[in-house]
């Protein structure tokens, strides 16, 4: 959203997925899931099967370990794995990883496509944000999907298919192959 705010010209169309052009006060959790990337980033792990039983101590939820698990890779130098997100600017930067730096949409707006994803479980779109999403991003489609926060990771399928529907209202190339509809 900053991104598309500060250099309209330089997105095409843009996808928020559970998050609103205001500042939202991040959950505790959190700071439970850097420290669980942090114990396995330090136990030269392996395995991600061996990843995830350590960060079980941490996160119960399945889609939110697996979600985290998606940063793991194997370290060029070693048969180790390792997390591409950089811990220590993420554990110096979690206070104000919910801060919107825009407040007066008169001074900034995105005049193309967008579509918000919002977790319906989740509280950081409120309903009450939508005239303001409104007036930053006028564009603006709400698709609501039954989960919390990590919306792609907790309804893949769901999501996966309020992107696709996109193809019938946006200017999307035409492969759509990754959007055909699964059978059940």
């Amino acid at each position: 959203m900053t991104l598309a705010l500060r250099s309209p010209d330089s997105v095409g169309a843009l996808i928020s997925v559970d998050n609103a052009p205001v500042d939202a006060n991040l959950t505790s959790d959190f700071v439970k899931y850097l420290q669980g990337m942090r114990d396995i980033d330090n136990a030269n792990v392996r395995k991600q099967a061996d990843a995830d039983d350590m960060l079980k101590k941490y996160v119960e939820a399945l889609p939110i370990r697996q979600f985290l698990l998606t940063n793991l890779v194997r370290s060029p130098k070693s048969q180790h794995l390792r997390l591409r997100i950089p811990l220590k600017t993420l554990a110096v930067s979690l206070d104000y990883m919910g801060d919107f730096p825009f407040k007066n949409p008169d001074e900034a707006r995105y005049d193309r496509p967008t579509l918000f994803i919002r977790g319906t479980k989740s509280h950081y779109v409120a309903d009450e944000a939508l005239p303001l999403i409104g007036q930053f991003f006028p564009r603006f489609e709400l698709k609501d999907i039954n989960s919390g926060h990590w919306v792609m990771s907790e309804k893949p399928e769901a999501f996966r298919q309020g992107i696709c529907s996109l193809n019938t209202t946006w200017s999307m190339p035409k492969n759509r192959s990754r959007c055909r509809i699964r059978e059940a």
